[in-house]
């Protein structure tokens, strides 16, 4: 039976997913075999295990930091909203049903039977289950049905570690009054807290923790400093759609509703002279030199959108002024000329008309496919420098695609053909997340755009290397400034 604890945090964004991920390294270093957990996930960052079932990308990082293959059991509840009010249901990696946020309550019970199922799982294969809770335990008016913060805490008997962001402001007042909203029974599992994201010289907020013990006596296990770390967290889109930069590459990522699988361009963001922008003006579009529609959750709704904004228009001008665009997924379906739902899988219209910048139809299907995938770029686009691009990354998609004669086939994925691009190779598109994490294939696209602009060349960078050291600086940073023996103790191995 393995020891656990668990991260719960004053409000969603104080940074859970990543000191999760953090302990889950520093463990592992230490010699454990230790798994992450989140029970219910709400993320439009999803994952494909090498089982073809979907999990939420937070505990895919958290499972690299623990360097163990990513397992549906380590989430196996993922809501992808599909609407303000509601959400698909997925549940160990497969579609459950779309529910609205009230429908999705009555169905709590019968989620908490597979989470329980799942944490077994975990519980019979590992020595430390690090958990995850989401948003605040002190939703009270979430709490009969909680199965994510203080109801499964209670569930598996996990002691909880309180997190707070102290760059948010208020951050004594949060923790307090999350503490204070809690159950008897739930106050006595919070075994101390942490204050994070922290700036500036921390001697200046000892006195504080001081003054706050003699108020809520219970420790404080560390002060964590602000620093960017280059890890990637579920909460951290919305930061992204916020950043601007002024890198000598533009990487323009078409900004909509229901984007998904953001991480797609993480890669781009760690080139040294590349930045990437989430693109809704038409300065924006004038200014990238590199416009990419990404993955959508709707796609239907996020194509009209789209036109709503006329960032159709601004994509076509952008083709006709030489500029290459790809699409992702559900950008890729979006390219093409028409979307065709007749069983009516995401909306009640019978089709869409699309961009029209790829000779290539789209008809929804109700059952979504889900599998990983990996072959080698068949027809490069125009200005790929180098040869032979191998790929690999997954699938999540509800369409099958169709291309006219026209049109080239892009990729060639397990022994099938995936993608497909204009005669010009200058618009193109793909099922394939995970494509730009292809050191070659980034390195040849980057190149070209380096050629064109007359700038100087860089060297090849090596995404995998760079992930691991990220996850090796972040559970340095966590190690040094938390209590290590305390929270040691807390879970029981000391």
């Amino acid at each position: 039976m393995a020891k656990n604890i668990m991260f719960q945090g004053t409000g969603s964004t104080v940074g859970k997913s990543v000191i999760t991920a953090a302990l889950c390294r520093i463990l592992n270093d230490e010699g454990y075999k230790v798994a992450p957990f989140k029970s219910q996930n709400m993320a439009l960052n999803a994952y494909v295990t090498k089982e073809g079932k979907e999990m939420g990308r937070a505990q895919v990082v958290q499972a690299e930091a623990a360097r163990i293959e990513p397992h549906v059991s380590m989430n196996p509840i993922l809501l992808k909203p599909t609407s303000d009010m509601g959400s698909q249901v997925i549940v160990n990696g497969e579609v459950y049903m779309n529910l609205s946020a009230s429908d999705y309550y009555s169905h709590k019970e019968k989620l908490m039977t597979e989470v329980k199922k799942a944490y077994k799982i975990l519980d019979e294969a590992y020595e430390i289950i690090v958990v995850e809770g989401a948003g605040s335990p002190a939703e009270i008016n979430l709490r009969k049905n909680d199965i994510v913060n203080m109801g499964l805490a209670e569930e598996i008997d996990t002691p909880v570690i309180l997190i707070g962001d102290i760059d948010k402001g208020g951050v004594f007042a949060s923790i307090y009054g999350t503490y204070m909203l809690l159950s008897l029974s739930e106050q006595k599992r919070i075994k101390g807290y942490i204050i994070n994201k922290f700036r500036g010289d921390v001697t200046l907020l000892e006195p504080g923790i001081e003054m706050f013990y003699e108020r809520l006596p219970i420790p404080c296990l560390g002060v964590i400093p602000f620093e960017t770390i280059n890890v990637d967290d579920e909460d951290s889109v919305t930061e992204r759609f916020l950043s601007r930069n002024t890198s000598p590459i533009q990487i323009g990522v078409v900004r909509l509703p229901y984007l998904s699988n953001f991480t797609d361009f993480t890669p781009f963001e760690l080139e040294p002279d590349v930045g990437v922008q989430y693109i809704s003006t038409q300065e924006d579009f004038e200014k990238s030199d590199l416009i990419i529609l990404p993955g959508s959750k709707s796609t239907i709704k996020d194509l009209d959108y789209i036109k709503s904004l006329k960032m159709d228009q601004w994509i076509k001008e952008a083709h006709g002024q030489g500029k290459t665009i790809i699409g992702i997924c559900g950008g890729y379906q979006m390219l093409g000329q028409e979307i065709k739902d007749p069983l009516h899988v995401e909306t009640n219209r019978d089709y869409i008309d699309g961009i029209g910048l790829l000779e290539m139809t789209t008809t929804m299907m109700p059952n979504k496919t889900t599998v990983q995938s990996e072959g080698e770029v068949l027809n490069c686009p125009t200005g790929l420098q180098g040869k032979n691009h191998k790929v690999k990354g997954y699938e999540i998609h509800m369409g099958v695609s169709t291309y006219s004669k026209n049109m080239r086939p892009f990729l060639k994925l397990n022994d099938r053909l995936d993608g497909c691009m204009n005669r010009e190779g200058t618009v193109y598109g793909t099922y394939l997340h995970g494509l730009f994490d292809m050191d070659s294939f980034r390195h040849g696209l980057l190149t070209a755009i380096r050629t064109k602009k007359v700038m100087e060349q860089q060297d090849i960078m090596n995404f995998a290397g760079l992930k691991e050291e990220a996850y090796d600086h972040l559970a340095k940073l966590v190690k040094q400034n938390l209590d290590m023996d305390k929270i040691k103790a807390i879970v029981g191995i000391i």
